[in-house]
């Protein structure tokens, strides 16, 4: 399982986050905490990310047979155990269930630092586009600092501890630059890279349930859930891969996958 870090209550969030040693960084996956139940058709580029039958990450419908997800969603796994559910508001049932025919994790990954958290699976046949299943754009361009975006995916719904819900959930975030991420406003500090983008909003927040999953602003790819530092805690926004940073790659990817 990935790494999270409990704090206790009484530790201040700002001082133990400067201690984290590199190579420590908290990997979330994309839990979506304060959320609100949706379907399929507001968000048809979702997709259930799946290890050995059970919901593992989640990801974006790029193209006909590509997927973006997150590296971390893929280490120390092979593309035979993984399948990729589409067009389903429950992650268990519905849609369609596909086999994964490769993957391709950025180069430049760390798992220490979390810096270049991508990749893209190729599926085994091509998807049907409807109202259920539809690709989503990348960003060429981050959003402004407190754009609106919204992040989508199936999780536990509070820290820690609760099973799965059976319903895609929702919530709405505000971006926060990667500068701003970085600077004394937030926790974070020197842990935030270039190729990270953050998104917050007071007792909402993407966690445990599936990294790799969507951030959309302005009918765009914006951003894949990646790491973060507790869910939904003060000052701790959620960190994303920055989609616009790391389009080049995607496209490159993509086409030779």
């Amino acid at each position: 399982m990935l790494k999270i870090f409990t704090l206790l209550v009484s530790v201040s969030f700002v001082c133990v986050a400067s201690v984290i040693p590199e190579g420590m960084l908290p990997q979330l996956d994309g839990r979506i905490v304060g959320g609100v139940v949706t379907t399929i058709s507001s968000h048809p580029w979702q997709v259930s990310l799946q290890r050995s039958g059970s919901h593992s990450c989640g990801g974006a419908i790029y193209a006909a047979n590509i997927v973006v997800t997150a590296a971390h969603c893929l280490q120390d796994v092979t593309a035979t155990v993984l399948k990729v559910r589409v067009g389903s508001s429950n992650w268990h049932e519905g849609g369609t269930l596909l086999s994964v025919a490769a993957f391709k994790a950025h180069e430049g990954f760390s798992s220490w630092t979390m810096v270049n958290d991508v990749a893209v699976i190729r599926l085994s046949s091509s998807l049907i586009y409807g109202s259920t299943v539809r690709p989503i754009a990348l960003a060429s361009k981050a959003p402004e600092h407190g754009a609106a975006a919204v992040v989508s995916g199936w999780g536990r719904q509070a820290f820690e501890s609760g099973s799965l819900p059976d319903t895609l959930q929702y919530v709405n975030v505000s971006i926060v630059s990667t500068q701003s991420c970085a600077s004394s406003i937030y926790g974070y500090g020197w842990q935030i890279q270039p190729t990270m983008i953050c998104a917050y909003a007071k007792g909402k927040d993407a966690c445990e349930g599936d990294a790799g999953g969507p951030l959309v602003s302005g009918d765009k790819l914006v951003g894949i859930v990646s790491w973060g530092y507790g869910c939904a805690f003060p000052n701790y926004p959620g960190v994303y891969a920055d989609v616009a940073a790391l389009r080049p790659w995607i496209i490159r990817a993509a086409s030779g996958l």
